[in-house]
């Protein structure tokens, strides 16, 4: 068999997501596109805002020589830089473009972290419900996830994460506004995580790392604030893309931030520049990289995303679903009535395709996308509302 035997495991327990994708296809050629209502993916459908087109235009009209050469496998310093002073407004922490190293996406940007901090045996704590390539990423480099429950609503307590941390903890990941809740983690989570997580260096003798997920930072509703936990919590690091808030997840671009306060910066930056080149991505894409230098403050229309949630969610409501308002991010996290998998494949009954909450480590609910356009929206809210009463 030329697949190894990991490999071949791996694509038996494929993502939930995908296995929807693939179902969905099915689906179009049996009822028409027409007759499907795809909530599963997180693909935003709206285009990306017209200044990325007027930026990217520039970059091609005014091309500089070398622009598609490699470059310093941490990215341009010029863009590093942008990056540095944008967030350091937004998150209140004082970044340099030292601290920060560009990457192909969070996704990489996360496999780049994981491999520089982890050993064999390692543990990474995950906070359910959760995105569920994490635990492929952690097991990509050795790691084992600890996966740590949370209550209805959805937050983890500084008790379950104290219960969880052992000697063998090396980070947790944290992912806010949360895939697949919507949730926002707010200044007193952040605060009871991060004051665990010093006792236990005292306690173990080794820091804990908090690994900040937040590709959705900027797709907040009702006047939510974002807390990040770079300002709670010294040892601590950000990976993030433009995937959504640029609605840009094609191009593959992103970075990873690192606290300016974190102990031994300058041997974690070097150990992420060198696993950007040794995992084979080398450096983000040169052409991106020029596109976002000058769009740091530029985003989507949050505006229209709560316009989009709020239909979906008001809908659900009046089905009788019973949902957390999600406050960030493009999904809502309903519990279903009976076993998921099964209510899933009963939605496809209706034409519209959801992700079962056990494909995110909480069985019981689902997961529904709303960046996707009205048509969509109000074609799946009739089908929820039937499938729920049938």
């Amino acid at each position: 068999m030329p697949v190894s035997i990991k490999t071949a495991q791996g694509m038996k327990q494929s993502s939930w997501i995908r296995r929807m994708f693939e179902a969905g296809e099915e689906l179009r050629v049996r009822l028409g596109d027409e007759n499907v209502f795809d909530l599963s993916l997180g693909n935003p459908e709206d285009e990306p805002p017209a200044e990325f087109r007027q930026e990217l235009i520039r970059c091609v009209q005014n091309p500089r020589p070398g622009m598609h050469r490699y470059m310093a496998n941490a990215g341009y310093m010029a863009t590093r830089d942008a990056v540095a002073s944008s967030i350091s407004k937004e998150l209140g922490v004082n970044f340099k473009g030292g601290d920060i190293v560009m990457t192909s996406g969070a996704a990489a940007g996360l496999n780049i972290v994981l491999k520089t901090l982890l050993d064999p045996g390692d543990e990474v704590i995950v906070i359910s419900p959760y995105f569920p390539e994490y635990l492929s990423y952690i097991d990509n480099h050795g790691g084992v996830a600890r996966i740590v429950e949370t209550g209805d609503d959805f937050k983890p307590t500084p008790e379950t994460i104290q219960k969880a941390v052992s000697v063998k903890t090396k980070a947790v990941i944290l992912n806010t506004p949360n895939n697949p809740t919507g949730v926002v983690y707010d200044q007193a989570v952040l605060k009871g995580l991060a004051e665990v997580l010093e006792e236990s260096k005292s306690r173990f003798g080794r820091s804990v790392y908090i690994i900040s997920d937040e590709p959705y930072r900027r797709l907040l509703y009702d006047d939510v604030q974002f807390s990040s936990p770079l300002k709670n919590y010294r040892q601590s690091i950000l990976a993030t893309s433009y995937s959504k808030d640029l609605s840009l997840p094609g191009e593959r671009i992103g970075y990873i931030a690192v606290n300016p306060d974190i102990e031994e910066k300058e041997e974690l930056v070097a150990g992420f520049i060198y696993a950007n080149r040794v995992l084979g991505f080398v450096n983000a894409p040169a052409l991106m990289q020029n596109a976002v230098t000058n769009l740091q403050n530029v985003t989507v229309s949050v505006a229209e995303y709560q316009r989009r949630r709020d239909h979906l969610y008001h809908g659900l409501l009046d089905a009788g679903y019973s949902v957390t308002r999600p406050e960030g991010a493009f999904y809502v996290f309903p519990k279903v009535p009976g076993e998921d998998t099964a209510f899933v494949r009963k939605l496809m009954e209706y034409g519209v395709l959801g992700v079962p909450g056990s494909g995110f480590g909480k069985s019981g609910h689902m997961r529904l996308s709303f960046c996707v356009n009205d048509r969509t929206l109000e074609g799946a809210v009739r089908g929820l509302k039937k499938a729920f009463k049938g």
